[in-house]
């Protein structure tokens, strides 16, 4: 059994079976058909992640890891706001007539701010400290910036990254205010893992640890009987993670730039409705 695969069977169970309902309250998101979308949800979920052992896949369904890296790169390297810009219908629902999605995720990480060393963006200024000062505590990224939150089509969920140098090793926090267990949960495992490779390779560090803090992990009525159905699969190990070594800028990745050898996933698909 894949460790990404336990460590889901582990927090969905502990949702249902400890979880809070909020079908008596009035909720926002709706289903397709207007009907609220309630949750079952537990609150402060951590988990943890050691890339140097293991990459954090599913096999229990196939994840689309392509897809999800193309959507990491359009935020941490195009700093894009604009689905154009985006080789995925993943943000069609919450784009405006132009493709835009407002002033959220990658237009944030794309700002720049004046330092002491120079003008950076946050992106820049990760890779910059990796490089330069990587004894620091203050390796921070953060896309929840209240004074813009009034022109996001959707408040960020992944809102900030911390990262921290042990020895040779680059480690992680990512923070996640919400998070849909069915139709989130390890695509953002896995995009952020990827997106440590990346930065690790180029700082000339080695990939340690994500930690994946989720506020109110969730999951929607709906989605229930799919979950139950999900995790009664045979599991299987998980892939290796291969990158292209070559590459020492960050700009320079795509989604082509890594493989997964042997990966063995359910082949059967799991379509499930998704709450706006």
């Amino acid at each position: 059994m894949s460790y990404a695969d336990k460590v889901f069977i582990d927090n969905v169970n502990t949702i249902l079976n400890e979880g809070f309902s909020d079908e008596a309250l009035d909720v926002r998101p709706r289903w397709e058909d207007g009907t609220p979308a309630h949750t079952v949800k537990k609150f402060g979920i951590v988990n943890r992640y050691d890339i140097s052992k293991e990459f954090p896949i599913m096999t229990l369904r196939r994840i689309f890891v392509k897809t999800a890296v193309k959507e990491i790169l359009w935020i941490w390297q195009k700093k894009s706001n604009n689905i154009h810009d985006l080789d995925a219908h993943i943000w069609d629902s919450w784009a405006d007539e132009n493709g835009s999605i407002g002033k959220a995720y990658g237009y944030q990480l794309g700002v720049k701010h004046i330092y002491p060393e120079g003008e950076f963006d946050q992106v820049d200024r990760v890779l910059y400290d990796l490089k330069h000062n990587p004894a620091s505590r203050r390796i921070i990224t953060n896309i929840y910036n209240h004074e813009d939150l009034h022109e996001m089509n959707l408040y960020p969920c992944a809102y900030s990254m911390t990262f921290n140098v042990t020895g040779d090793r680059l480690n992680a926090v990512l923070n996640q205010r919400s998070q849909d267990m069915l139709a989130a949960n390890n695509w953002n495992v896995c995009q952020y893992a990827v997106l440590l490779c990346m930065i690790a390779q180029v700082s000339g560090l080695k990939p340690g640890e994500l930690v994946h803090v989720i506020a109110d992990a969730h999951i929607y009525d709906r989605h229930i009987p799919m979950i139950r159905e999900l995790i009664s699969r045979q599991s299987y190990d998980a892939p290796q993670f291969v990158l292209d070594d070559s590459i020492t800028d960050f700009y320079s990745f795509t989604a082509d730039s890594f493989k997964l050898v042997d990966y063995k996933y359910n082949a059967e698909e799991v379509k499930f409705p998704v709450a706006i």
